[in-house]
This record gives structure tokens, C-alpha cells and sequence, in this order.
């Protein structure tokens, strides 16, 4: 299971009051909300199967755990399991509720937990890391609003069970008050698992911790986004893990950066719900996804704030990714967060908005939108509803360094140009004074002798290329301006990436090439369902499509157009 899909952020309602003075106790379940019975609903319909996976057999050495799709038993589905149980045992509408039929099964796990727990207090994530204390952190957020639920059981077996769950918090929670970490994000995780720890085994030494992260200060730029600008996946764990903090430590202070966050991330949503990814410096860069993780936190600060833009959000994201809220721990937790929310206030769907720190600039018009990036192979992509054009991309084969990917976006009087300016050098040979060194000749990473260990050897017959992308929109439909000047015949190919599943017409289909095509002249259309998007004019001046030092195909249906340096065209998106 990856750590970023499993992760549950959960609160307790003792705790609540920093945040929300509404809020409830457990053992006061106020009656299930409609979208808290299908929750319950979808947790114990997963019960059984989950059962099945758990090792069982006596005298193994993993008894109780579960394994992952690979074979191996790991502390994070575990811990899945672990939330899915308790929830169910402990949900007063789930037919599993105090059901001696999941006490064993939790002992067993508690236990495995236990056992795979390192002397240090850590656990191991099997795809990279080992003794890993950041990965502790993601576990301990999981469990902890089971060991909350556990507690406050009245079946004397699920409270008495929860004991070995307390024993593996508290030594992670030790670990966690020295232990190191690898990321931006891992520092707020970390300050999250340990507030926790403390809400349960107060211990200075945690709190001493939190503020040694927290001198940092939050990594939020002026944009209102963090450093990974991580939207699918550390964004929304970091403004969890702040909320966390927050209400745990009461330091509402921790609320604002997430507020902040929030604001922006409305301008990062797609017409159909899914959130903007290009610009992405971490494994979700480009990848499909919707606003489900963000859920909680705009639940959260619309209750608090009586925000209405974020109430609005939040009922978005139960009408477009419903069947992916899974926040039954943080329902039963703090049953004040199925409040009413506030009315709603306008979600922002026309507008133009640069945000200089993460070289991006989005642009929405209702049902259009479209994304322009700088430090990103992906130069444009562009929405019409459920219609997605994933990316467009441009590469010359210019001593195989062509694949434009401009530095800086400028804005300017409603335009937005990207830029990229290269040299192909030659050398000369060493002069005598750099062999007499006696260091023996080095390549660089490309091949070529421009990395030279000895002293830099002459250039000459250097060749130049600039490319320069002027991008402007009128309503809803975007002009994208191509040049490429400098070093005459360089051949150019431009790649239109849309996402598998629509269909293309006014395209040919490329000889010996899967889902690649030609846009040869006039106009091309990508429809998906009632959505449709118009490209064009076509050009093809040769079939070199995937030039030397172009990025591979995009995984999609790829439409292509072609020239020749100087080469100069104009396409027309919408």
C-alpha cells in the first residue's frame, strides 16, 4: 500500500475545542449524516476481505500482519487494517459495532505491530526506506484515531486490546523525539505524529521536538503553495498535519499557512474536479487526481472560519470524488465536523491568475481552462470539461538538447511567454601546458568533452537556438505562438498529448507507431462524451517525430505537427 493513499489524518474531540467549540466526545455520536452512513457502509463492506489477508497461522513470524501486493508484511497495510477494524467496531450504524468477532484480529495486529517495530521505535516502508522515522510518523497518524476510538469503547475487550496499540505510539514517539527525516513535508508529519503521542503520554520531550521542526517555519511561498508543490499528494498531508498540530497543541497560528493553501489550491481546480498536477516536483507530477484528500481540511476551516468558499469546496468534492472520502476515523473522532457547514460563497471559475513562485499561470473560463508552465517540459495543457489535453510539449534536435523547457514565465499585458536559448559548442584539442597535467580525459554525462576534467577546453563553430512560446487567451480559447530561431534545418516536432480514451478526427494515424498521429493541415478535434476540443492549424514537414533528446511519447494519443528551423506557427486550442 503506498504511504500517501493509506495516510488518514484523523483528530480527537478533547482536543477539538482549539479549533471548534461544538464539538462532541466520542461516546456522543450525534446521528450519522447521510454521507457517514455510506462511509460506514463502504468500510464494512471491505471487513471480510480484509480479514482473509491477515496471517493467522500460529508461530509465524509476521502473525497478525498483512502483506502488500508484492508478498511482504507490511507495518502500513497493517495499520490500514487496524483503522478499518476499530472504525467498524466502534461506528454505533456499522453492523460490526462491538463485535467480538474483530477482537482478536486487532490483538493480532497490535501485536505484528509490535514485533515489526525496530528497538529505535521505527519501521521500515519497503520501498525505500528502512528505520525510517517519517514513516513511523504516517503510521502513527493512522492508528492513533483508533487507539482514541479503542479507549473510549465500551466493550471492555476492544479497550483492553488497545493497550499493545498505546505501547507501539508511545516507543515511536520516543524515536520520533531524536529520529532525523528526508523531506519538507516529513518535518510537519512528524510534528503531527508526535502531537499525538503527547495527547496520550505527555512527555516534554515531544513538545521540545515539534518547536525544533516548527523554528523552521512553515515552507509556504508567497503563492500560498509549499515547497514540494505536491498538490495530488504532500499538500493536502501537510495542511492535515498542521490542523493536527493545531488542535492538539492549540496553536491556531498553524491554521493560517493552511488557509492559505487552501485559498490557492481552488485555482488549481480542474472544470471536472480533478486538481492540477504539472507543476509538481515530487511523483505526482502529471498524474490524474481528484481533491478527495483535501476534503477534511476544507470541511475543517469552513467550519472554523464559517468560510463559505471553502464549504463550497467541500461540497464539491462530495459531488465529484464521494465514493473517495474515507475520513470514517476523523467522523467518529469528532463527530463536530458533521455540522452544517456554511452556506455556500462562488468557487472562482473566471479568472487569470500568475503564480510567480511556482511558474505557473492558470486560466479558467466556466467549462475552459488552461495551464501555462515555465520549468516544466510540459509548456500548456488545457480542459474543456471531461475533454483533457494532458500536455503540450516541443523539442528540436539540436545536439540532442532540444526538449524546450523554459526557465522563466513572463507576464505581461495578457500575455505569457516562455523561453529557452541553447548553444552546440565544438572543441578544440588541450594545449600543451593542460596534457602536461597528466589527468587523463573525462567525459561529461552527455557524451561529449564540454565536462573535461583538465581545464576548459576552446569552443568553436558555436551553434544557437531560441525558442520563444508566446501563449493568450480570449475566451476560453488559447493562441500559442512557436518560434524557433538561430542555427538554420534543425528539426522541430511538436507533440499534443490527450489522454487515452476520447477520440481524434482529422488526424492521420503514424506508420508503425501506436497512438500516434499527424495533423497535417486544417483543424483537429479530441472529444470525450459532449466535450470536445479544437486544435490547429495542422503542419507537417517531415515524419521525425521523436527527434534525438525529445522525452518519450507521451503515454496517451499523441498528435504531431513538424518543421524546419527558422520555424515559426501559431496553434489555436479551445
Amino acid at each position: 500500500m503506498n504511504r500517501r493513499t493509506f495516510l488518514v489524518t484523523s483528530v480527537i474531540a478533547t482536543a477539538a475545542r482549539t479549533i471548534n467549540a461544538r464539538a462532541a466526545s466520542p461516546s456522543a455520536l450525534a446521528p450519522a449524516s447521510e454521507l457517514l452512513r455510506e462511509i460506514i457502509r463502504a468500510n464494512d463492506a471491505q471487513i471480510p476481505a480484509l480479514l482473509a489477508r491477515q496471517e493467522r497461522r500460529a508461530g509465524h513470524r509476521w502473525i497478525g500482519g498483512l502483506t502488500n501486493n508484492y508478498g511482504l508484511y507490511t507495518v502500513q497495510d497493517t495499520s490500514g487494517f487496524i483503522s478499518a477494524l476499530s472504525c467498524a467496531a466502534c461506528a454505533p450504524d456499522s453492523k460490526y459495532f462491538n463485535s467480538a468477532e474483530l477482537v482478536e484480529p486487532l490483538r493480532r495486529a497490535f501485536a505484528y505491530l509490535l514485533v515489526a517495530q525496530h528497538a529505535d521505535g521505527t519501521v521500515d516502508y519497503y520501498a525505500t526506506n528502512f528505520h525510517s522515522n517519517p514513516d513511523t510518523a504516517f503510521v502513527i497518524e493512522v492508528v492513533s484515531p483508533a487507539y482514541v476510538l479503542l479507549r473510549a469503547s465500551k466493550n471492555p475487550a476492544l479497550a483492553a486490546a488497545a493497550i499493545d496499540l498505546g505501547t507501539f505510539i508511545k516507543r515511536g514517539g520516543d524515536g520520533l523525539s531524536t529520529g532525523g527525516l528526508h523531506t519538507p513535508n516529513h518535518r510537519w508529519v512528524v510534528c503531527a505524529a508526535l502531537s499525538w503521542t503527547h495527547s496520550f503520554f505527555p512527555d516534554a520531550r515531544y513538545v521540545a521536538r515539534i518547536d525544533q521542526w516548527l523554528a523552521e517555519t512553515i515552507d509556504l511561498d508567497p503563492d500560498g503553495q509549499y515547497t514540494e508543490k505536491s498538490t495530488a499528494g504532500y499538500s493536502p498531508i501537510v495542511d492535515r498535519a498542521l490542523i493536527t498540530v493545531a488542535r492538539l497543541l492549540n496553536r491556531p497560528a498553524l491554521l493560517e499557512p493552511v488557509r492559505r493553501n487552501l485559498e490557492m489550491t481552488l485555482y488549481y481546480v480542474q472544470p471536472d474536479g480533478e486538481v492540477v498536477t504539472e507543476a509538481s516536483r515530487r511523483q505526482d507530477r502529471a498524474t490524474r487526481s481528484n481533491m478527495a484528500r483535501y476534503y477534511l481540511s476544507y470541511r475543517t476551516l469552513a467550519l472554523h472560519d464559517g468560510n463559505g468558499r471553502f464549504a463550497a469546496m467541500a461540497r464539491q468534492i462530495e459531488r465529484t470524488a464521494r465514493t473517495q472520502i474515507g475520513e470514517l476515523a476523523a467522523f467518529l473522532t469528532e463527530p463536530a465536523l458533521l455540522c452544517d457547514l456554511p452556506a455556500d460563497a462562488p468557487l472562482p471559475t473566471d479568472y487569470a491568475k500568475h503564480f510567480a513562485y511556482s511558474n505557473l499561470a492558470r486560466i479558467r473560463r466556466g467549462a475552459r481552462s488552461g495551464t501555462i508552465l515555465a520549468n516544466n517540459t510540459t509548456l500548456f495543457s488545457f480542459r474543456h470539461g471531461a475533454a483533457a489535453l494532458e500536455a503540450v510539449r516541443f523539442a528540436s534536435s539540436f545536439f540532442g538538447k532540444g526538449q524546450f523547457n523554459a526557465e522563466l514565465l513572463e507576464v505581461r499585458d495578457g500575455r505569457y511567454v516562455l523561453r529557452q536559448k541553447l548553444e552546440g559548442p565544438y572543441f578544440q584539442p588541450l594545449t600543451a601546458a593542460q596534457i602536461a597535467t597528466g589527468d587523463h580525459t573525462k567525459m561529461a554525462p552527455n557524451g561529449t568533452l564540454a565536462n573535461d576534467s583538465r581545464a576548459a577546453r576552446a569552443r568553436s563553430e558555436v551553434q544557437t537556438q531560441e525558442a520563444v512560446v508566446t501563449v493568450t487567451e480570449t475566451g476560453g480559447k488559447f493562441s500559442l505562438e512557436i518560434s524557433v530561431g538561430g542555427t538554420d534545418h534543425v528539426p522541430v516536432s511538436i507533440e499534443l498529448a490527450f489522454r487515452a480514451g476520447g477520440k481524434l478526427t482529422g488526424v492521420e494515424p503514424i506508420a508503425d507507431a501506436t497512438d500516434a498521429f499527424l495533423l497535417k493541415s486544417g483543424t483537429g478535434r479530441y472529444t470525450v462524451g459532449d466535450d470536445t476540443i479544437e486544435f490547429g492549424p495542422g503542419r507537417v514537414e517531415h515524419t521525425y517525430t521523436q527527434v534525438r533528446g525529445a522525452l518519450p511519447k507521451w503515454d496517451g494519443l499523441s498528435v504531431y505537427l513538424t518543421g524546419l528551423t527558422p520555424f515559426k506557427t501559431t496553434l489555436t486550442i479551445g
